[in-house]
């Protein structure tokens, strides 16, 4: 291309490129641009190599890159308008970046084309020291013009970064694409220290994916499939038969209309869980053995500590740290149902289980709709930091990862069993195959997502949802996304923006894990749903990732519409 260029500038930097292409990856990068594009040739060969949904990124992109930029800075070889070109051209290759075709189940949910690749800003150095640098506030710039789908980003927070740096991102998320997403970074060395990492493969560790922690560069952290919490309670409530085939798939745990105690539900409802849990965790084994035996990434390998030591596949156990997650679905609609079950039903005795289950069964219509008016409107509500409802979800999350970290380990990679609290999009899927819950919601609507609480319950500000949130103990986990759609005027001017700021510092130090927001009105939303060739450009955070509104299935657009519109904090 430079030998057939007529301009002289253009034919400068492309025979500047050609010059870089030659040099890396086989040799060092010197030069911001070659870290950049060294980058750019690695990940291109292992999510070719592996599936292009894959969620590999550069990790601690500001941390990475800042010798580079610090040493051409200071010497004049590079300016900083420079530098933010060269990462703006970086961020249109992830965009550019073809995603496998989705089917079935995935196609309905989401039409995103994403590989996941989410770039980490902040934290912490190795040596526990602020890790916000001139590129942390660059890449926040980069982001902030782009507004692309992808590369993904997660800002870091710890209690060691400048409040600047806090209220930067979210001068970022104001204008409303969903982006960037809040990470308790301190938090994250926790969870690293207490899976057994070192602490300086903790304090470079960071998040993937949605919301998924990991040692980067040194761990497989492999995510094997969603597990529906709502479906069986409803299959509890039926004495082990799926009242949507008729077919017995669960345990004969006795007619809970036998129950004489919230905690005989309670029990029951477990020995469920663990029921499904064991055909889980036999079918995440086989599959990892099959991947293991035919599916080899030595690319991948050369690339992550320490398979080339051990000669060990990445898919075989080589890496110095193996893990294997399950994804727990439906936590807020778990809370309200089972909150309900006790609520009315056995403490206060104000409608029986007969009654409950009739309901049930006719998915609220006729005569029981004034019953789940009743239950929408005086049941104590997860998110509103009623200790009530808020204990059982703790009960909930500590049982559940208690009974996912009982597993031994993977027969192949040796892989410790953890739990992530993250759906995608699987919770518009297993809503759909899941009848009325005890908490008031129909047959067929999205179940909650993530750890939020049910769609439209939480009345009481952000504030009220920390609180409520803070109580489970999420350093348990591997991850527990957590989304809120905010007004548009909770941003507006450099108060409100310190206040959530302060909001967010004050959730990280009470134990949350992450919290991510959509900024824009329910109207905006619904109007966008009549008109959408005027609206082809307005993005919304829906799960993990952000889209555009307009793509997105009816059932996930009428999901993010019913999430509550805060308007305090």
């Amino acid at each position: 291309m430079a030998k057939v260029e007529n301009d002289a500038k253009r034919k400068v930097e492309l025979e500047k490129m050609a010059q870089i292409c030659d040099k890396v990856p086989a040799h060092a990068p010197e030069t911001f641009w070659e870290a950049l594009q060294h980058y750019w040739f690695v990940h291109v060969g292992i999510v070719y190599e592996t599936n292009p949904w894959d969620s590999f990124n550069p990790g601690r992109l500001d941390q990475h890159l800042l010798p580079f930029y610090e040493r051409e800075v200071s010497s004049g070889m590079l300016a900083r308008d420079e530098a933010k070109e060269l990462l703006e051209a970086f961020w249109v290759k992830f965009n550019n970046q073809p995603a496998v075709p989705k089917v079935r189940v995935t196609a309905e949910e989401s039409f995103t084309y994403n590989d996941f690749t989410k770039i980490n800003i902040g934290g912490l150095k190795k040596d526990g020291s602020d890790g916000v640098n001139e590129v942390s506030y660059l890449l926040l710039e980069v982001l902030d013009e782009m507004r692309t789908l992808q590369p993904n980003t997660a800002v870091q927070a710890s209690v060691k970064n400048p409040e600047r740096f806090i209220v930067e991102a979210l001068n970022v998320v104001g204008p409303g694409f969903g982006e960037p997403p809040f990470f308790n970074f301190d938090g994250v060395i926790v969870k690293a220290l207490r899976q057994g990492k070192s602490l300086e493969d903790a304090r470079t560790a960071g998040v993937s994916g949605c919301v998924e922690t990991g040692a980067f560069g040194k761990e497989s952290y492999i995510l094997t499939g969603y597990f529906n919490l709502p479906k069986i309670l409803e299959i509890t409530l039926n004495d082990g038969v799926d009242p949507g085939t008729g077919k017995k798939l669960g345990l004969s745990t006795g007619d809970p209309r036998s129950f004489k105690s919230f905690d005989e539900l309670w029990d029951a409802f477990m020995k469920q869980v663990k029921h499904f849990m064991d055909i889980k965790m036999k079918g995440n084994d086989i599959i990892e053995s099959i991947f293991a035996k035919h599916f080899p990434v030595p690319f991948m390998s050369l690339w992550i500590c320490d398979c080339v030591e051990k000669a060990k596949d990445y898919n075989c156990g080589g890496t110095r740290y193996n893990t294997q997650y399950l994804q727990v679905v439906g936590l807020g609609t778990m809370a309200y149902s089972l909150t309900s079950l006790k609520y009315h039903v056995f403490d206060q005795k104000a409608v029986s289980m007969d009654e409950l289950l009739d309901a049930l069964r006719y998915n609220f219509s006729g005569q029981y709709e004034i019953l789940r008016q009743t239950i929408l409107n005086k049941t104590p509500k997860y998110g509103e930091d009623q200790d009530y409802a808020d204990l059982i979800a703790k009960k909930l999350v500590d049982q559940i990862v208690s009974m996912i970290e009982s597993y031994p380990p993977s027969p192949i990679r040796r892989a410790s069993k953890r739990a992530y609290f993250l759906p995608t999009t699987a919770h518009v899927y297993f809503g759909k195959v899941t009848g009325a819950t005890p908490g008031g919601r129909k047959a067929g609507f999205p179940v909650s997502e993530g750890i939020s609480p049910v769609q439209g319950s939480d009345r009481k500000g952000i504030a009220a949802v920390f609180g409520s949130v803070s109580k489970c103990d999420w350093d348990k986990t591997g991850g527990a996304l957590l989304n809120q759609k905010l007004s548009p005027d909770l941003l507006e001017g450099e108060e409100n923006v310190k206040k959530l700021a302060q909001a967010i510092r004050t959730f990280f130090m009470m134990g949350g894990h992450h919290v991510q927001f959509n900024v824009v009105s329910t109207e905006l939303l619904k109007e966008a749903q009549k008109r959408p060739k005027d609206f082809q450009d307005l993005m919304v955070r829906v799960a993990g990732y952000s889209d555009y509104f307009v793509n997105l299935p009816k059932g996930l657009q009428e999901e993010i519409i019913a999430r509550t519109e805060h308007e305090r904090i």
